[in-house]
């Protein structure tokens, strides 16, 4: 499966953006989906993921409440709503596969990667 990520751009503090993930290929259903996010000199950091039927989902307690993660898999997408957003929420957001069976928050277990799309939050 190969991952195009987009919606990433520039907003306020306390806007929303909504950010997509289209997958190609026939077997998106297969795999547990993942959004992380990194910025300059850090490390990536996991921010929510969802099972393979949208049936579990899991966040960073930085954006829990804030924002949501769901999937289409009749249009091979999974999307990431992030609302209220923060200036600590700019960075480059990453889309990522698993075939694995659970929803996890690791990134080393992720084997397909996006190409990132940036966010930036404006105080």
């Amino acid at each position: 499966v190969q991952l195009q990520a987009s919606g990433g751009g520039l907003v306020q503090a306390g806007d929303s953006l909504r950010l997509s993930c289209t997958a190609s290929g026939r077997t998106f259903s297969s795999y547990v989906m993942g959004w992380f996010r990194q910025t300059p000199g850090k490390e990536r950091e996991f921010v929510a993921t969802i099972s393979w039927d949208g049936g579990s989902t899991y966040y960073a307690g930085s954006v829990k409440g804030r924002f949501t993660i769901s999937r289409d898999n009749a249009k091979n997408t999974v999307y990431l709503q992030m609302n209220s957003l923060k200036p600590e929420d700019t960075a480059v957001y990453y889309c990522a596969a698993d075939l694995g069976l659970n929803p996890r928050s690791m990134p080393s277990v992720y084997a397909t990667w996006g190409q990132g799309t940036l966010v930036t939050v404006s105080s």
